[in-house]
């Protein structure tokens, strides 16, 4: 007759034996098919892939307790298994990218006049462009930090000016703005007609970020004010040419930059 330590020690061992451990050859496949499926797996999908008499159940318990304090845990999702970034890792994975876009024709026409002919109003750009500015068009360039309002013209109605900015400078690898194309340089790349009408120049641009004698400084709220739907097309401002011809509306939703400007 069985002593009582003995007995003792068939009742410690017993609840091992209801959980058999699962061997290294299966914890091996079991791991592969889970890192292998590109959705998680239920105990039946497992079984039907793991050899005969393998105890699935216990196996997965057995892994997910490997993998508890790694970068990747197994987890049980929808009464589906899988391995997931563990929840404190989860930072890493954040993705940064960065979002191309092409500008539309009206934007580098405007952004052109702008790297030119600064300080510059929103009428004048139409002025000498001959066509109303859609709406979005500016609000475009403002949101690339190519360009900026400077200050605010001597004028009736005192509009904002604007100017290039060191974002403009770097996007284009650009030492200062001297360095963009002369009139020459314009007519050898085809950007220019060779057949331009007589007294035709290309202004030379200045980097002085000082204001201008006809310019005020800025005022609190104007930096605010250049982003919102104010900036739409008045319909009697249509500038020297082609009278109420504006341009289509430019939402900046394309998705490459043409570098090539003038």
């Amino acid at each position: 007759m069985a002593s009582l330590a003995e007995m003792r020690v068939a009742h410690v061992e017993e609840p091992e034996s209801e959980l058999p451990m699962a061997r290294p050859e299966e914890l091996r496949l079991l791991e592969a098919l889970l890192f292998a499926s590109s959705e998680p797996l239920d105990q039946a999908a497992l079984a039907k892939r793991m050899p005969d008499g393998v105890d699935i159940k216990a196996a997965l318990t057995q892994l997910q307790a490997d993998y508890a304090l790694r970068g990747v845990n197994l987890v049980r999702v929808a009464n589906k298994w899988t391995f997931r970034t563990a929840g404190d890792l989860a930072w890493l994975m954040t993705r940064e990218s960065t979002e191309t876009r092409r500008l539309s024709r009206a934007a580098i026409e405007m952004l052109a006049i702008i790297a030119y002919h600064q300080p510059v109003t929103r009428a004048e750009i139409e002025e000498i462009r001959g066509v109303v500015t859609s709406k979005g068009t500016l609000d475009v360039l403002l949101e690339t930090g190519w360009i900026k309002p400077r200050g605010r013209r001597k004028t009736p109605g005192r509009p904002l000016t604007f100017g290039t900015t060191e974002a403009f400078l770097s996007q284009f690898s650009l030492e200062n703005l001297g360095d963009l194309p002369g009139l020459e340089e314009l007519k050898g790349t085809g950007l220019l007609d060779s057949r331009l009408p007589g007294g035709f120049s290309v202004p030379t641009p200045s980097d002085d970020p000082a204001l201008r004698d006809d310019e005020d400084p800025l005022e609190a709220g104007d930096l605010e004010l250049a982003l919102v739907s104010t900036l739409e097309p008045d319909s009697d401002n249509s500038g020297s040419g082609d009278e109420g011809a504006s341009d289509p509306p430019d939402d900046g939703r394309n998705t490459e930059i043409d570098e090539n400007l003038p």
